[in-house]
Order: C-alpha cells, then structure tokens, then sequence
C-alpha cells in the first residue's frame, strides 16, 4: 500500500486550518494533529499556510491479533491490516456456488419465496494479496472460511467493545427515532457497519452496505425476531450486489471514525447492548456516548489514519452530491463510481466545475462517471439500482497520480441543483479511500462495462429513493 499522507495542496481551497480547536472536547488534541482531522471551517487560503499538519503515526500492526487485538480476518486466524469483498448479485451469479449456507451468528436459513433468488458468491483482496481473488464457490459471511465470516466471528464470539449502526435494522432493534416500517430515513445517516475493540481501543472497523445486517455483536444480546447471519435474515438483503470493507484501526484512529460515525448521524443505541457493548479508554466511551443523535453539524469530518487510508465523513447538513465532494477532497481527481443508481439520479458529470449545490469550504470537484455494468469471469452485472442490482457503494479514481479505491456509505442519489436536500444529499455517511496500485487496478476492471448516459439522456423511470439499504 502506498499511503496518504496529511499533506493537501494549498492552491485548494482551504478546509484545515484552525480545524483541530473545532474537534469535539473528548478527542485529544493529540489526536487530531497526528491524523490530521479536521471540520472543515469557512477560511481563507491564506490561514492553511498556518497548519503545518505532521504526518501519520505509525501504522497498527498485527501483533497480538485473533489473542488480544479484534482485527480484520481474510479467513480464521489470517489477520490482515485491510480487506474488501465485493458480494455478486443473485440475478448474474446465484446462490453460493459449491457452498453451503449456514447461520453461525444467528437465525434460520431462508427457504422462503422471499429468497426465491439470492445470491452469496463474491470476490476479495486483503492487505496481503491484494489482486482480485476469486470466492465464487463459497458461501459469504457463513464461515469462518471468508473475510466477513471470519472478522465477525472475531467480534461475535469474543469478549470485545463493539458499536453496530445500520439504518435499516428493520424494527431488530427497534430505534425510537425509526419511522413506523423500523427504518430511518433523512436526515440520519445513509451508513451500516460494526466496529470493535479491546479495552486499549485497538481494533477495526468493517464499513457494510447490506440492510438488517450485522444487527447483534454477541450471542450474549441476541435479535429477537431475525437472524443475524448474511442469508438468514427474513428480508433478502442478499440479492442486489454488496460491498465490505474492513480496517486495522489504533486507539487514535478508532477516536476519529467514532468522531466521524457522530458527525454522519449513524443511526445506533449506546442503551442497548445487542448493538453497542461500550467499554475501554475514558474518551473512547465518551465519543460512542454521542452516537445515535441527530448531528446539527455542516462540517466534514476528516483526516488521514495511520494506516495511510484516507477518511471523510459528511454530515447530513453538507446538502452537496456524495461523490462530487469526495472527489473535490481528493484535489479534484476523475472518479468512476458503482453505486445503487436509481431515481433520483445524480448524473455523470464531465468536467471541473463545482454544481450549483456546494459548499464554498470545499474543494472543486472533478469528472464523476457513473459505471451501469461490470464484469467478472466473463459474465456481465447490473450495477445500477434496477431490482436485483447494485448496493455497493465503490469508487477509483481515473485521473491524478495516485491509485485511489474508495468504500462509502452514499448512492449518487440526489441532485446536482435545484432541491439541494434531496435523497443522499441530506444524508450524512463516511468515506474510506485507500491508495493501492493492484486493487485500483482491479476494482476499475471489475466495474468498466457499460457507462451512465448524458444527463439530457436519463431514463427517470424505475427505482425511487434511498433503495433497499
């Protein structure tokens, strides 16, 4: 992996200085320069020259990983400092191949019309191979034999801190805020993920993109009314295409995503053990006290973690198109995106210009393509929101020299004028942008089939909304 560094171009427009006073009281202040994390304030290029932010601390490593250290599995007992799953759609490639299904954390295997069509093959990279491997004859998350399988097992069978939020957990558990069909909608977090640590704070995060899933960190608080194990949940959230993405955190890195889960409004309750068990360093259960609220922030939340991996976090109140704001954060580069693509769509953009709806204290954005089809072992996917498509929210970037691939939370749903609060864009939701040559690579290879037409040429028909999670 070559990693980021803290260090931003000055001919941006300015986002970090005196940023680090604007942290929340309960992050050190050590913390937020050896990240460099940041909110973003209205200033002037002039007070970036100001902050000089130093680089990364030194990454996490894998000592005392699977004994002491919750981290990222590629399988049982193979720790890695990052993984990335992509879980193919049931319409291209049904069911689990030569796999069998199971429910290791939880519930029954569905056999229901309901589950008439599902789909758990997938494809995976890891910090230690990081070309695409092939996962085709497996069974995703059913084992221990997988990366998703094999890191919630770390979490689920161990006695560990965790924080669950997903914001569609179907009524399992049942949050008071939820609309009256057990989800949330705007303007709470368009964000699903569970992250755990130790009494340290060492740990990882795995960012998910799958509704009613992982809904219980331990056998200890189960879900009552569902399972909790991927094809065993009574709502399908295993037809469309899904993406995982997990990450070694340190105890500092853990401090900023939990600045930035609060920040994104991600919908969780720091009352209910069955999805967060709080616990370790004093200013690590402060900051998942705050979750689970409705954030009154317009700020980014965002810095460089020590293992290299950019991460942003956009609050609900930044009403700007997800994806044009990661890439104004990442100087402006070219970005080819594969997200749940439906009505109201952001259309593919073509060149530098910042959109009507913005926020001055961002950078300009540039090009974002859109990606309707993607291929793997010579078979074509949808990767739009049409029934049976795309719910990964994935990214590379196509200009600029550096091999980005980006794991969100956010569909291209919205608008790029007119109603700046529309669908994702009155959302909030992270970012997580990893510099690495091969998975670039692959990603962009895994999702370049067919292309989002012009804007004067979108089909408004079909799919409406945030979609199925």
């Amino acid at each position: 992996m070559d990693p980021n560094t803290a260090t931003q171009s000055t001919s941006r427009k300015s986002h970090f200085a005196a940023a680090v006073r604007a942290i929340a009281p309960v992050v050190p202040l050590g913390i937020a320069l050896v990240h460099g994390a940041v909110t973003h304030q209205k200033l002037s290029t002039d007070d970036h020259l100001e902050l000089q932010l130093p680089l990364s601390a030194p990454a996490p490593t894998l000592q005392d990983c699977g004994l002491k250290v919750p981290c990222p599995m590629a399988a049982k007992d193979q720790p890695v400092l990052w993984w990335f799953v992509f879980k193919l759609n049931a319409k291209s490639f049904p069911a689990c191949g030569s796999g069998t299904r199971s429910c290791p954390f939880g519930g029954t295997v569905q056999t229901t019309a309901t589950y008439s069509n599902f789909g758990q093959q997938y494809v995976f990279a890891t910090s230690a191979h990081d070309n695409r491997q092939d996962g085709t004859s497996g069974c995703l998350g059913d084992s221990t034999s997988d990366p998703v399988g094999a890191s919630f097992d770390e979490i689920y069978n161990r006695n560990y801190f965790y924080v669950i939020w997903n914001d569609q957990p179907y009524s399992d558990p049942s949050i008071s805020a939820c609309t009256s069909n057990g989800n949330c909608g705007s303007p709470w977090g368009h964000s699903k993920g569970i992250v755990a640590w130790n009494p340290d704070g060492e740990g990882f995060v795995m960012q998910v993109s799958t509704p009613s899933w992982p809904e219980a960190g331990s056998p200890k608080f189960p879900r009552r009314n569902d399972g909790n194990s991927l094809g065993c949940v009574k709502d399908n959230n295993v037809t469309f295409s899904q993406h995982f993405f997990a990450l070694r955190l340190s105890r500092d890195d853990l401090a900023l995503v939990l600045k930035g889960l609060a920040n994104a409004s991600v919908v969780t309750d720091p009352g209910n053990k069955q999805v967060v068990n709080n616990g370790g360093p004093a200013d690590i259960q402060a900051l998942v006290q705050s979750l689970g609220k409705k954030s009154d922030s317009d700020s980014l939340v965002e810095g460089t973690l020590s293992s290299g991996v950019h991460y942003i976090s956009k609050p609900s109140s930044m009403n700007v198109p997800p994806w044009q704001l990661v890439s104004s954060q990442l100087n402006g580069v070219s970005l080819l995106t594969a997200t749940f693509w439906a009505n109201p769509k952001i259309p593919p953009t073509s060149d530098s210009t910042a959109p009507e709806c913005w926020d001055e204290t961002l950078g300009t954005p540039g090009p974002v393509q859109i990606a309707t089809s993607g291929t793997w072992k010579s078979t074509n996917f949808d990767l739009t929101g049409a029934p049976g498509g795309n719910h990964a929210k994935i990214g590379v970037s196509t200009s600029g020299d550096k091999p980005y691939a980006i794991f969100g939370d956010e569909n291209q749903q919205g608008t790029l004028s007119g109603n700046c609060k529309s669908s994702q864009n009155g959302r909030g939701g992270t970012f997580y942008v990893l510099t690495d040559t091969q998975l670039s690579t692959d990603i962009r290879s895994l999702i370049s089939g067919s292309m989002a037409p012009a804007e004067s040429d979108l089909d408004t028909s079909g799919a409406t909304g945030d979609g199925p999670g």
